[in-house]
């Protein structure tokens, strides 16, 4: 195995100049940030300008926001779900979410109405620690399902959080659907990130929940306009909503957009193209395990086949790679602790950049001195262990 990536050209991509928003608007943004606002754990993390990386590279600016602060959870996927369990509960209670900040939901009061609701969620982790962390505040009972290869010190951040929970003997996109055969007769709310029929506006809650963090790095870069974002994508949910902000705030100037996957789970990969979406089946064997998804979300396919110029399938030691650039960085940047699945989009930008191997991609897509790149870091070190085996030793998980 090697620093390996398979890459394809988006030729689907629609100008930007008149682009119809899919998920977000102006006042779903306000609407979102002001929930997120109502957290006491809100704040805006940080969004880091690593100069001497940049430089290294040949680059004019690389940002790197690092989402391991967000809400005390190490990840950002309490944004999403916080987000839809606030909608969620808002219908339940009949009224509109702008009157029901999370103070309200939390009153004792509101904790009456809302008693007997569960939540009901898959995860590879991260996703299903932000329901079980904003349910434990609800006092509501909470149902995690995680796919097999999830480790025991995932599951018990989740446990820890007063959740039920179980590791499957099933891939994730078959834990989805063991879920909803589990909860097809139960008053369960399921709070899950991806779409199938009948079942579309609570993962387009997740997704427009995600967009704090678009709104926050928009936000900080002021005047300079960024050239290259690069997301990484499970089902695809959190690289449609940020690439929809991105290209709803620039328009024409919009940078471009770059999707990277884990090569185990490549599904937008492949979709691409074939020009519809393709599902990737089996062990989805990855040390990425946010990114181990083999279907994607069909409402952030939509956004990300008008959106993308370049899908891009890596190998795990190229997350690895990006685990280690960031973890010990050049003098004068700051440090930054980012798990398998946070890290991949660093190490990608690392390979293009450096390897001439890759330099048709590196062409294509104007990287060059003038380039300002956005990367997300978006889990800090979720399972410690593995994060120390990778980093340390270069040593993956057992199931690998």
């Amino acid at each position: 195995m090697s620093l390996q990536i398979k890459w394809a050209e988006n030729a689907y991509k629609k100008s930007h100049k008149n682009w119809e928003n899919k998920v977000l608007s102006e006042e779903t943004n306000k609407e979102v940030m002001a929930f997120h606002k109502s957290f006491d754990e809100y704040h805006k993390t940080p969004f880091e300008n690593l100069e001497h990386l940049a430089k290294k590279l040949g680059l004019k600016a690389v940002y790197v926001k690092d989402e391991s602060y967000r809400f005390g959870l190490n990840a950002f996927k309490v944004l999403g779900a916080s987000y839809a369990i606030g909608k969620t509960l808002a219908d339940y209670l009949e009224k509109d979410i702008q009157d029901t900040p999370f103070a309200y939901l939390k009153s004792d009061a509101v904790k009456q109405k809302i008693k007997g609701v569960k939540l009901v969620a898959t995860t590879d982790g991260n996703h299903g620690r932000g329901v079980a962390w904003t349910g434990n505040q609800l006092d509501l009972d909470v149902e995690i399902y995680m796919p097999k290869g999830s480790t025991q010190n995932r599951l018990d951040h989740i446990l820890k959080l007063g959740a039920n929970g179980q590791i499957t003997p099933y891939n994730y996109d078959d834990t989805v659907r063991y879920m909803i055969d589990k909860n097809k007769d139960d008053k369960g709310k399921i709070i899950q990130d991806t779409a199938w029929e009948g079942y579309t506006d609570v993962p387009v809650w997740i997704m427009q929940g995600y967009a704090t963090v678009a709104v926050e790095m928009i936000e900080d870069l002021g005047d300079q306009v960024p050239t290259h974002v690069f997301l990484q994508a499970g089902v695809g949910a959190f690289a449609g909503v940020i690439a929809e902000a991105f290209v709803m705030t620039y328009k024409e100037k919009a940078p471009r957009i770059i999707v990277v996957e884990a090569d185990a789970a490549s599904c937008l990969y492949e979709s691409v193209q074939a020009g519809q979406i393709r599902n990737v089946a089996g062990d989805l064997n990855t040390i990425m395990a946010g990114l181990a998804c083999g279907e994607p979300n069909p409402i952030a396919w939509d956004i990300l086949k008008e959106s993308t110029d370049v899908f891009i399938a890596a190998s795990d030691e190229v997350t690895a790679k990006g685990m280690r650039i960031l973890g010990s960085p050049l003098a004068g940047d700051k440090r930054i602790i980012s798990g398998e699945s946070g890290a991949v989009t660093t190490g990608v930008l690392s390979v293009i950049a450096a390897d001439e191997s890759y330099k048709d991609l590196k062409e294509r897509l104007e990287i060059n001195e003038a380039s300002v790149v956005i990367l997300v870091s978006t889990e800090g070190n979720t399972d410690p262990q593995i994060y120390q085996d990778i980093v340390w030793d270069g040593k993956y998980p057992s199931y690998q």
